[in-house]
């Protein structure tokens, strides 16, 4: 690979990191590094990069080690000034994140919530629907006694860019074309609150139809998903109705968290119509259809 180094070796989270750009082709390829750093890292590190989307490349690492991670995102070489601060404040704030992952660390949602609600909209401006809360948070926030592990917007194109330009000081990965899992997606990242206290944030669209449909809750059109207007600390945003989350737990069999969001979505009130769609794009089992049945 013909790559520049931009910024390294730098340190955080036990871990040895570099940034580089591949000056060939268009658009180029930015590249967060990784590797075990050891004790002049603060190591061993808490776990793997794996849950954040780093993969270990196919072919030998061009930095680190046999073992080094990879993250890459795909933007003109022009957008290095809105890469460079998101790498840095990754590996700032890794060590939080790792501890949240794999120590038991708390996330702070509810803060991160309030900031982010505050910068997305005042109370007395007309609620935009470009931009809405999803997954268990949606859930927790209308009742769920579950406890999130972070903060999954849901939003369309053009949302994406201007959510990362509204958090552009939290982002821990630019708003670009990337991958989550073997999803390629056009999204961001963002670590909101501290350097130590904090929330991870994730929003993007998909930039294919996934092949099984994808999840409906994600739709890159919020005009198509089922919403709920929330009051919370002063503002109102648009939040996932709870059975989005009720019918991703029957389908991962999470038996405790059932029972929490059904008594959720029972004090709402069901939606038996969105219940019968998402069951039959799911492909619910007897007994997970048994169970919605009950509601």
């Amino acid at each position: 690979m013909a790559a520049s180094m931009i910024s390294g070796p730098d340190l955080g989270g036990g871990y040895l990191h570099q940034l580089t750009m591949d000056v060939r082709g268009s658009p180029n390829l930015f590249t967060y590094h990784a590797q075990v750093g050891g004790p002049d890292a603060g190591g061993p590190p808490l776990g793997s990069l794996a849950p954040l989307d780093f993969r270990h490349p196919k072919t030998a690492c061009p930095f680190g080690g046999p073992r080094c991670w990879e993250r890459v995102f795909e933007l003109p070489s022009t957008f290095q000034a809105r890469v460079r601060p998101a790498y840095n404040r990754f590996r700032f704030v890794l060590s939080a994140l790792l501890e949240q992952l794999y120590a038991g660390r708390a996330p702070t949602i509810e803060s991160a919530l309030g900031e982010i609600a505050g910068r997305l909209g005042e109370p007395s401006r007309a609620l935009e629907k470009f931009w809405y809360v999803g997954g268990s948070t949606a859930a927790w926030l209308q009742g769920a006694d579950i406890s999130p592990h972070d903060i999954d917007l849901g939003t369309n194109r053009d949302g994406v860019d201007r959510l990362a330009q509204s958090l552009v000081e939290y982002l821990i990965e630019p708003a670009a074309p990337t991958h989550w899992g073997s999803r390629p997606v056009y999204g961001a990242r963002a670590f909101v609150g501290t350097m130590r206290d904090g929330a991870r944030v994730e929003w993007s669209v998909d930039r294919k139809p996934p092949p099984d449909g994808g999840e409906p809750e994600w739709s890159a059109d919020p005009r198509h998903v089922r919403l709920e207007t929330l009051d919370f600390h002063g503002h109102r945003f648009f939040v996932t109705r709870p059975e989005y989350a009720l019918v991703r737990a029957i389908r991962q069999g999470t038996a405790e968290r059932i029972e929490k969001i059904e008594r959720a979505v029972r004090a709402l009130g069901p939606d038996r119509e969105l219940l019968a769609q998402l069951a039959e794009r799911a492909r619910l089992n007897a007994a997970g259809r048994e169970i919605l049945a009950r509601l």
